[in-house]
């Protein structure tokens, strides 16, 4: 996939079985920069070393919530791309989520990781846009 070895990619998980399944489907897919978190509060000590493009979030944490994490990157960086990838089906979960600006929500099962992919792809493709953008903005108080 184009555009993915770039990006870097953050897991909060406290299921180990699922961190590692879902490092293995990044590095398949050709992602580079990956970490890994057990605990809300590790990951967020991370984002102050340094800046994920993406953080694929679960709800149920030993230290805090996935909302609580999501709501203290937004704060930190909004331009961070938040994915929950839960087993949580709670639509209030869902819905709260998405209000606190998460990306996506993906539900743990069997098309998880197909639908990590696909919203990766989004992702690629705003970042693109984005870029894209860019140059001819900056250019304006450049030259």
């Amino acid at each position: 996939m184009e555009g993915v070895a770039k990006l870097n990619i953050y897991l909060v998980d406290d299921d180990k079985f699922c961190l590692n399944l879902y490092e293995q489907h990044l590095l398949n897919l050709g992602v580079e920069e990956i970490r890994k978190f057990e605990t809300g509060y590790a990951c967020l000590e991370q984002l102050i070393i340094e800046k994920p493009d993406i953080v694929f979030l679960d709800h149920y944490l030993p230290d805090c919530n996935g909302l609580e994490v999501l709501d203290k990157i937004k704060r930190f960086n909004p331009d961070i791309f938040v994915v929950f990838l839960t087993s949580q089906e709670n639509v209030q979960v869902a819905v709260n989520a998405l209000k606190y600006g998460a990306f996506d929500y993906i539900m743990k099962g069997d098309k998880d990781l197909d639908s990590m992919t696909a919203v990766i792809k989004k992702i690629i493709h705003i970042i693109n846009t984005i870029n894209e953008k860019r140059p001819g903005f900056w250019k304006k108080f450049i030259l």
